[in-house]
């Protein structure tokens, strides 16, 4: 019989869907569970998992065929480069966060643009900051140009939002042949130094590879303007923080807004904490209040595709990392 493994909470899923997984799979023995001690007692019997499970138990399962993770990105591959051997089929949610981090990266950048990183830290100390005729403000963003390190579905989503509001947009991805609406001009990796210094802002998206980790360091920020912003919400690892430390202190340019750090929590002696020129939001420009059933939309589906022999959407390539 087969096991299907749902790692959540059991009241997260809803009679109308658990009642569609038994119709997709009605021989199988569905165990919803959030704890480590219900997934242990059926790991050995799963042949299809989904939802927030630990790497070290995916690893274990023996008779695993498919396992639907509940982020986006795998980087949790780098630390089990065994699951990359092992034959079960990976998929993402890719594409569910991809309006909601879109929102966050507009966010961030208005919120440089109009200081209201300044204003909401002066409110704490109840004083009065203006700026007369503009004095001391950022330009309009529209006009400005962005520059997005990374196109999948966020970034794909953020050059529709960001074009919208009159910016010009560029792109730096793996395969800059394929047009994309709202971008301009698509470049591949290597030539990221010829569109670094055209930007006023930077954002990266680039899931986190032995490839990408640290690939944004000290010759990227040297080649942005003075007067640019790097915007984060992909991961930490793909930033080098102690370049990126160098060139805040140094004035290499303006600032950062970052939702991921290399190490997270972020520790509270870390000094990006202290700068005036940061802006620190702790990895949540994906949450969303109802994240658990556009997952369980993506895994739904995949599961009526499993069952049909039918190929997964966001399949990852686990030699890839994405």
């Amino acid at each position: 019989m087969t096991t299907i493994l749902i790692g959540l909470p059991d009241d997260v899923l809803e009679a109308e869907q658990s009642a569609r997984i038994h119709a997709l799979a009605p021989e199988a023995h569905l165990v919803v569970t959030d704890r480590r001690e219900g997934m242990e007692i059926a790991l050995d019997d799963v042949e299809i998992a989904a939802g927030v499970i630990s790497p070290k138990l995916i690893v274990k399962a023996p008779r695993l065929r498919w396992y639907q993770q509940w982020a986006a990105g795998a980087d949790w591959l780098l630390r089990y480069p065994q699951a990359v051997e092992q034959s079960f089929i990976l998929t993402s949610t890719s594409g569910i966060h991809a309006t909601v981090i879109s929102e966050h990266v507009l966010a961030l950048l208005l919120a440089f643009s109009r200081r209201l990183h300044v204003a909401m830290r002066a409110q704490t100390r109840h004083e009065w900051v203006s700026y007369p005729w503009g004095a001391g403000l950022g330009p309009e963003l529209a006009g400005q140009t962005l520059l997005l390190v990374g196109v999948g579905a966020i970034g794909k989503r953020t050059a529709q939002v960001a074009s919208a509001l009159g910016m010009r947009v560029l792109g730096v991805r793996r395969n800059p042949d394929r047009a994309v609406p709202g971008i301009e001009r698509l470049v591949g990796p290597e030539q990221i130094g010829e569109v670094l210094p055209l930007a006023d802002w930077v954002v990266i998206t680039l899931p986190l590879t032995e490839a990408t980790r640290r690939s944004f360091g000290e010759r990227e920020l040297r080649r942005m303007k003075p007067s640019a912003h790097v915007v984060n919400v992909g991961r930490g690892g793909t930033l080098d923080e102690a370049a990126l430390l160098r060139a805040l202190r140094a004035k290499w340019i303006a600032g950062a807004a970052l939702d991921v750090f290399e190490h997270e929590p972020l520790p509270p002696d870390s000094p990006f904490w202290d700068l005036e020129n940061v802006i620190i939001s702790g990895h949540y420009a994906g949450s969303m209040p109802d994240y658990h059933q556009r997952a369980l939309g993506v895994f739904l589906d995949n599961l009526q595709r499993y069952q049909a022999g039918q190929p997964l959407r966001n399949v990852v390539d686990k030699r890839r990392g994405y």
